[in-house]
């Protein structure tokens, strides 16, 4: 079970720190392995419910990014820069 599922009387009282960030974005990374291997099998019922949550998950940190001050520090993107990996992301998400 993700970590984002949180019962209604802890929400909002929870410590959001790095080592939560990581293991979100790590968890992330897991259930985009497993999406795309679903996806290769044709079993796609299984992606649905995996997209499901990564969606939740990509929801969450999209809500701590903009609660969160602007004097914190980017983090650094190392390797990627000059990467050409948008226009990829777009045409699988409809040519948007």
């Amino acid at each position: 079970m993700s970590i984002v599922f949180v019962p209604k009387k802890l929400r909002g009282k929870a410590k959001i720190n790095q080592e939560t960030i990581q293991r979100l974005l790590d968890e992330n990374d897991q259930l985009i392995r497993c999406i795309t291997e679903y996806m290769q099998k044709g079993r796609a019922v299984e992606c649905v419910q995996y997209q499901q949550i990564l969606h939740r998950n990509i929801v969450y940190l999209a809500t701590i990014a903009d609660a969160s001050p602007d004097d914190s520090p980017p983090l650094a993107n190392v390797g990627n820069q000059g990467s050409t990996s948008t226009p990829d992301v777009n045409r699988h998400l409809g040519g948007q």
